[in-house]
């Protein structure tokens, strides 16, 4: 049963966390799919690309990760100073960055 994040992360406990993502039935993340044929090595950069323009909005670092064929690791860092250095303003900023209002 899936818990609300506020269980799983605990900042007094520590500020960095290892995040994990799996593609499932035999998809392919990056590299070649020898089922398939198809190569998806693009997909690497987007991946790395994305990590840094959402570490740059959010109140976190990468500290380290890992892109490889099926899943990708992510060592995060949570900087509490940071965050709770932002006004309202700053928040609203920082998420109409991410995500288009729509009517």
């Amino acid at each position: 049963m899936p818990k609300p994040r506020k269980t799983l992360v605990s900042l007094e406990a520590t500020p960095y966390y290892h995040c994990v993502s799996r593609c499932v039935r035999r998809a392919f993340l990056c590299g070649k799919d020898d089922h398939s044929g198809q190569s998806f090595e693009h997909r690497r950069q987007w991946i790395q690309d994305k990590m840094k323009a959402l570490a740059d909005v959010f109140a976190v670092d990468v500290c380290a990760y890992s892109v490889m064929s099926n899943h990708y690791h992510v060592v995060l860092y949570i900087d509490r100073d940071e965050a709770e250095s932002w006004g309202t303003t700053e928040v609203i900023r920082r998420r109409h960055s991410l995500f288009v209002a729509t009517p």
